[in-house]
């Protein structure tokens, strides 16, 4: 079954189509015959706000596990398929979602579909110890590489645990604890893909040179005889005060280039306007280097050789808005924290002005149309909003809603969340090496890299 929608208002002429087959899979489609190529994105509801304590990253774990074959494709099988095929792959867990996609020439999209179905549908018969041993490895191998031996590379661990409290659902981060990679069992890795992937836990959304009459054809050959399971448990409640209440401050004393201040905001769950309003607001703040606070901290005071201010949207909490700054030389934190303290409580006071406001929608805008310019990255958003907000059709219009919010708003929710007492802190200071005749790798990282991007990649953590 399925209904053809005509283009919304504000959607700049894209469409899409929605289907539903009978074991419940949802299925997206986008037609785009602008190149002769096809993007598959299969999403699945279930992140590591699904993993109980005890078993933190069995989320990202299994990620990986689904790339050490099936029932028909052994080992490396569909990496090697899909790129002998003249396409890519990956896959990402975040804490709300793992999704894996495709992009292929328009003429091998059949494959890539008949992949994903192969093993959605018969994983189990290839998962055994030797793979849950060797991807177990790689996900170790992964925190260290990622997390645990690079400079700020906990930060964003740390600033959740903070943000979120013990026993909530969002507390731990995707790649989960060393404890935990090591106590998981295959049979724990079974029962996880027996709960959680199956067609009516998961939508499917192709975008590009597609025919949907063969497509749907395809997708009901390869996907429909899966049966569907009815067992999920529903995610904890992530429910939260709007604000926290305090400051919460931890000070982490490593081998770090320079001083870093760090903070998580609280702010609206996304799919509201109000995070919407949210992000323009971090945009006019810290969004590149046009920003209040570059200005002030880079250019004016030159206290920072860095500083920005992002969005992490979360549909099941409260969102996160990332502050990142690090310090100029001997500057010390609180001479920095002042300066933000001074910016955020004027721009609560006086809010934008028409012309930040035009720059940061003009921003938002063109981000959100690099993404859906592209199949792959509409294929994604198509999905997204199907998974977290039950509506495929949203992502289509989402510019629009952008450009729709007032200086108000944003000054709005600036004043009500952008306050001391609604932010867990991280303070680094910088030690040095235990052997200080051997300078360490890692100190020659760019003080700039790694914990803003770990803000934003956490939602779309890579896992190859």
């Amino acid at each position: 079954m399925g209904h053809t929608a005509t283009a919304q208002a504000g959607s700049g002429g894209l469409t899409a189509t929605e289907h539903r087959l009978a074991n419940g899979l949802r299925v997206v489609l986008s037609e785009d015959h602008l190149t002769p190529v096809a993007a598959v994105c299969l999403w699945y509801d279930v992140g590591s706000r699904h993993e109980v304590k005890g078993r933190t990253g069995l989320a990202h774990l299994f990620e990986h596990l689904m790339f050490q074959g099936s029932a028909q494709v052994k080992g490396n099988g569909h990496f090697e398929l899909v790129q002998g095929a003249g396409g890519s792959l990956n896959g990402t867990t975040s804490f709300e979602r793992t999704n894996y996609f495709e992009t292929m020439p328009a003429h091998q999209l059949e494959l890539a579909l008949w992949l994903e179905a192969d093993r959605m549908g018969s994983l189990l018969a290839a998962l055994d110890d030797e793979s849950m041993e060797n991807q177990r490895d790689v996900v170790k191998n992964e925190r260290r590489q990622r997390y645990d031996n690079v400079p700020y590379g906990t930060a964003f661990e740390k600033l959740t645990a903070l943000a979120y409290p013990e026993g909530h659902p969002y507390h731990h981060t995707p790649i989960g604890s060393m404890a935990d990679l090591d106590a998981a069992t295959l049979e724990d890795a079974r029962a996880f893909f027996r709960t959680y992937y199956a067609p009516n836990n998961a939508v499917l959304s192709v975008v590009g040179d597609i025919d949907p009459e063969q497509t749907l054809a395809w997708i009901e050959k390869y996907f429909g005889s899966i049966p569907g399971h009815d067992g999920k448990p529903a995610p904890r409640d992530g429910t939260l005060p709007e604000i926290i209440g305090e400051q919460l401050r931890e000070v982490v004393e490593e081998e770090v280039p320079a001083r870093a201040l760090m903070a998580a905001y609280r702010l609206p769950h996304d799919g509201t306007r109000a995070c919407d309003a949210a992000d323009l607001a971090l945009t006019v703040l810290g969004g590149g280097e046009s920003s209040r606070l570059y200005n002030r901290l880079v250019r004016r005071d030159r206290t920072a050789v860095a500083a920005g201010f992002g969005l992490l949207r979360l549909a099941g909490a409260p969102s996160l808005g990332w502050l990142d700054v690090k310090t100029s030389g001997d500057v010390e934190v609180p001479v920095i924290e002042s300066a933000i303290d001074e910016e955020l409580a004027r721009f609560a006071e006086e809010g934008p002005t028409a012309e930040e406001m035009e720059r940061a929608q003009a921003q938002l805008e063109r981000e959100w149309l690099d993404r859906l310019g592209t199949v792959a990255g509409r294929a994604d958003e198509l999905c997204r909003y199907a998974v977290l907000f039950g509506d495929p059709q949203l992502a289509l219009t989402a510019v629009q809603r952008v450009l729709e919010v007032t200086a108000e708003e944003v000054q709005e929710v600036a004043k009500a969340s952008l306050r001391p007492d609604n932010r867990a802190v991280l303070v680094y200071e910088p030690i040095a090496p235990a052997d200080p005749d051997a300078e360490s790798a890692e100190g020659t990282e760019d003080p700039e890299s790694a914990a803003t991007v770990e803000a934003t990649d956490e939602n779309e953590e890579a896992a190859k």
